[in-house]
């Protein structure tokens, strides 16, 4: 299987989370749960619908508060974070939506130079120029920059949504179900683009999905999430051929 990047399992990771645990009411999400994200690593947290994936990407990033447990990000305990040193770590952490979340009123060059106006001092205009024509031409758009939201397909949204969670090169990236309600065909070229992005800026990735060929092509690890805890984690290739009815569910 081709993986995403080079790896050293040993170095201290660039997520930790320990005991994680997430409740909203009498309705448990997350229950003492626990993942290690290596430095140029692709991990996949698969679970089914409503399993807690999405509250477990928001809480790594901050807007959800735990019940209990650890989250260390780039060395960094988020949890007891203030609002600036937060807004920090955030910065070296790139969130590609499932929504794509592009702003309608602004052309392509707009939403890709917003986030560097807001987050990068200094900045010259040259720069950020420069920083624009980069990361389009490394989704393949560099000619839609001054088009509108609304002109593009689906497929090229994902892609000028990547480029903006790439402008500030963070040094991890969440993907939060990257594939889904595009067709076949643009899902397997937003797979490879994320394999080639991986490759080229040796960025650490967790992807939440539940695209399975999405899974296959991107995961150098997958980590299973049943009933709000990791229930196991290996290759897909290994998981693929477990017995346990719990982890056959979603290969079948």
């Amino acid at each position: 299987m081709e993986t995403s990047a080079t790896y050293i399992p040993g170095e201290s990771p660039v997520i930790s989370i320990n005991g994680l645990s997430k409740a909203f009411g009498t309705h448990v999400v997350l229950d003492d749960f626990s993942l290690q994200l290596e430095r140029g690593q692709t991990k996949v947290v698969l679970g089914r619908s409503g399993s807690g994936k999405s509250v477990l990407i928001k809480c790594i990033i901050g807007l959800l508060p735990p019940d209990a447990g650890e989250i260390i990000v780039l060395g960094n305990d988020i949890i007891h974070l203030g609002h600036d040193e937060l807004d920090e770590v955030r910065v070296k952490i790139g969130f590609l939506f499932q929504s794509n979340a592009l702003y309608d009123s602004m052309t392509i060059r707009e939403n890709l130079e917003f986030p560097m106006r807001r987050h990068t001092v200094g900045i010259s205009d040259k720069e950020a120029e420069s920083r624009i024509i980069e990361v389009l031409t490394d989704v393949g758009l560099e000619h839609t920059i001054d088009m509108m939201p609304s002109e593009l397909s689906g497929g090229m949204q994902k892609r000028i949504a990547l480029a903006r969670t790439l402008i500030l090169r963070p040094e991890i990236i969440l993907y939060d179900e990257p594939t889904t309600g595009l067709d076949p065909v643009t899902g397997r070229e937003i797979t490879s683009l994320i394999k080639s992005i991986q490759r080229q800026y040796n960025t650490s990735a967790i992807i939440i999905s539940h695209d399975m060929k999405c899974v296959k092509a991107a995961a150098d690890s997958v980590a299973i999430l049943i009933n709000g805890k990791c229930y196991t984690e290996n290759t897909y290739q290994a998981l693929k051929q477990s017995d346990d009815p719990q982890v056959k569910q979603f290969f079948e």
